[in-house]
């Protein structure tokens, strides 16, 4: 059974394995056992109501209950760039002729925002490369969204989430190579690290806020602003299926494209509904049926599974079986919240 919950303190070291598998680019998972063990401390404190807004973070896992392991993690952001700016660059259409020699020339250029701030972002969504396949990413990024239709009151109007950029085996990003080294001074790799174990003071005494004239980068480094990596595109397209969408923002490491929407047009969010647990000990999962993804609505133990429920799915009634019910730890007539998995 695979079973998508809240963080726990003991998942470190099965978290700590997934980042070392990760690579370059993954800025919210870096492979460092201190500051991912402050990332589980300070989700812990988030689900405890212990953090303001502007420090609430909610990482969630997807754990194999057979192997007792956790091989996927995602996440949420309540509000980003309320304490320390959240950058990103935005472009923009430039024009510039010259009646006098007939020319007329339209390029883009990059200038530097602050597009998202009081915005919600989706994050480190990394699943283990041996259980690709399946449903099992679709359920990992999208229970998510059944997290923040359980507790609407927490999240604001607008939601993104910042798609890692093109990055080659060598772990070099053409963007930077082309601009943000000029500036920085450093590899990319050693950027993006610091920015994922929250040192970011050096954005913004270093980089430029002046606009970036795009025709004078590389054609590689053109080529990738609004790309994302080879990797992250199934991320990329189960967030366009949800409605996100991108509006000419990018992350300002390696110009990967920034998804945004607004969190109550969201596909899942839209389509989530209650209903009340039925116990029951003959339900097949093997019929024809809806996938869907249930939840509880316990908000510091949330969980949930990806079933597959007979049609309709309009009865206010949904059966699980015992063994259901306690993965999710909810009991005969609780309430429960679900909605299709879509393709």
């Amino acid at each position: 059974m695979m079973l998508f919950r809240s963080v726990q303190y003991e998942d470190l070291g099965d978290i700590l394995n997934l980042s070392s598998r990760a690579g370059v680019g993954l800025t919210t998972l870096p492979n460092n056992q201190e500051v991912l063990a402050a990332r589980i401390s300070r989700s812990i404190d988030s689900f405890n109501d212990a953090k303001g807004r502007a420090q609430q973070g909610f990482l969630f896992t997807l754990e194999d209950t057979e192997k007792h392991r956790v091989v996927g993690v995602s996440a949420l952001e309540v509000a980003v760039g309320l304490e320390e700016p959240f950058y990103n660059f935005r472009v923009h259409k430039s024009v510039r002729a010259s009646r006098e020699l007939g020319v007329y020339n339209s390029f883009e250029t990059l200038i530097v925002g602050q597009d998202f701030t009081g915005s919600s972002e989706l994050c480190t969504l990394f699943l283990d490369p041996d259980y690709h396949g399946g449903r099992n990413g679709i359920f990992l990024s999208r229970s998510r969204f059944l997290f923040i239709s359980a507790f609407r009151h927490l999240f604001p109007k607008s939601i993104f989430a910042e798609m890692r950029g093109v990055v080659d085996k060598q772990g070099e990003s053409p963007f930077w190579n082309s601009l943000g080294q000029h500036f920085f001074n450093v590899p990319f790799s050693e950027a993006d690290y610091l920015t994922g174990i929250g040192s970011k003071t050096f954005i913004a005494e270093l980089m430029p806020f002046h606009p970036i004239y795009v025709p004078l980068l590389s054609e590689e480094a053109r080529q990738s602003i609004g790309q994302v990596h080879e990797k992250t595109i199934p991320a990329r397209i189960i967030l366009e299926k949800e409605g996100f969408a991108y509006h000419d923002a990018v992350d300002i490491f390696d110009a990967g494209a920034i998804l945004d929407a607004e969190i109550d047009n969201v596909r899942t969010v839209k389509a989530s509904r209650l209903a009340q647990v039925k116990k029951s000990t003959n339900v097949s999962r093997t019929q024809e049926g809806v996938e869907c993804i249930v939840s509880n609505l316990h908000f510091q133990e949330f969980k949930a599974l990806l079933l597959n429920i007979p049609e309709p799915l309009e009865s206010d009634e949904l059966r699980l079986t015992p063994e259901e019910m306690e993965a999710l730890q909810v009991n005969d007539g609780d309430s429960v919240r679900f909605a299709p998995l879509f393709s």
